[in-house]
């Protein structure tokens, strides 16, 4: 609701009392016309829920006296100004709060810091009509196999949370009884609290829970709470690319909300299973080559495999120490922007467990063949 519409609200005649009605005569008129016109008391009868919507409101000014007070001040202030309130706003209020006289007068100026203002200062946001609340979110872990991190994958997760109760409908109370206004908060949802220094703030109402009623009996199943569990199965798409430990937000497949709200959102933490040969640094993906002694001395060409591929040829240089990497470019995990990583090849020189004779005779022939040069003879260099 806009500022000029609360301008043009005669919250007296919503509730029909005189404008100077005590507070005892406001509230007895507000439980009333509540009690007459609850969504609860007419199921489906949307004209007495639109009207119970005014009442609250309505009592939600007129029966805090400081709100009150400012409410009958601005009624007397634009009736001073030529009387537009409350059929309209004098010289020439619109709707969105147009000027008067060409002086560039903005309702919101006048309104906005008082209807944003809560407890007793202004117009508060407190409401008498159910609020819609959004679900709460839920946690889930699931285990999916090396290739489905770096593809995607699709899974299915059996829940459980937080639901209205199944019996009473998330009312708290037991079905066929009679709902009341809520003698705590009447009618609220909210009480105040003092929380020292002079300050104070709205809290939840601990007899009915928000809801604003209570019952003659409490719900057999849910003892008045209005809640319960649910166990449901969702499917769970999990993205190309992600990391093991990684959490995953999946919109709208929390719990349910409450009053038509929007319900939560999933979190699923990700644990990702090991690979046989391959690994994971980063977006990059690892693999370790055996290679022989003769290939990295000399130099060969190998065949590597990749994930989810076709293998591919890598080139070993004459020469090639052990531990050497090799990039094989756009083998590796997809990242966000739609690029892939690469695929890092660490070559593992074998030397064999035993030698028959003629590879032996080869082996001595190339250990003469050195002159006895001596590898680490650097190690013992004196000097920085």
């Amino acid at each position: 609701m806009s500022n000029a519409d609360w301008a043009n609200r005669d919250f007296y005649k919503v509730l029909g009392v005189a404008k100077d009605a005590d507070q005892a005569a406001v509230k007895k008129a507000y439980r009333k016309l509540a009690r007459e016109n609850h969504p609860d008391s007419k199921p489906g009868d949307k004209a007495a829920e639109e009207r119970f919507k005014q009442i609250a409101e309505a009592y939600d000014v007129l029966g805090d006296a400081a709100k009150r007070k400012e409410y009958d001040d601005m009624r007397s202030m634009f009736a001073g100004a030529g009387g537009g309130f409350p059929g309209g706003f004098p010289g020439g209020f619109g709707q969105g709060g147009g000027s008067a006289g060409g002086g560039g007068f903005d309702l919101s100026d006048l309104f906005g810091d008082m209807f944003s203002r809560g407890g007793g200062g202004g117009f508060g946001t407190r409401t008498r009509t159910p609020r819609a609340a959004r679900g709460a979110d839920v946690e889930a872990e699931a285990t999916i196999p090396f290739e489905g991190s770096i593809d995607g994958t699709t899974i299915s997760l059996r829940l459980s949370s937080d639901a209205p109760c199944p019996t009473c409908s998330g009312t708290g109370g037991k079905p066929g009884t009679k709902p009341h206004i809520c003698p705590t908060c009447e009618g609220a949802g909210v009480v105040v609290s003092s929380v020292g220094g002079g300050f104070s703030m709205n809290e939840t109402c601990p007899e009915c829970h928000g809801r604003q009623l209570v019952y003659d009996e409490a719900c057999p199943t849910c003892h008045g709470s209005g809640r319960g569990m649910s166990s449901r199965a969702v499917s769970a798409r999990i993205p190309a690319g992600v990391k093991d430990g990684q959490k995953i937000r999946l919109k709208g497949k929390g719990a349910a909300g409450e009053n038509g709200g929007p319900p939560g959102d999933l979190l699923v933490t990700v644990h990702v299973k090991g690979h046989r040969i391959f690994g994971r640094k980063g977006d990059n993906l690892t693999l370790e080559v055996p290679v022989t002694f003769d290939e990295a001395a000399l130099g060969s060409e190998i065949k590597v495999p990749t994930l989810g591929g076709s293998p591919v040829t890598l080139r070993i240089p004459p020469g090639t120490p052990n531990g050497r990497v090799f990039r094989v470019r756009g083998r590796g995990a997809p990242r966000k922007d739609g690029t892939k990583g690469d695929l890092l090849v660490t070559v593992d020189v074998q030397v064999p467990d035993a030698l028959d004779e003629a590879t032996r005779a080869a082996v001595t022939a190339y250990r003469d063949a050195r002159s006895g040069a001596d590898p680490r003879a650097a190690l013992f260099q004196g000097g920085a």
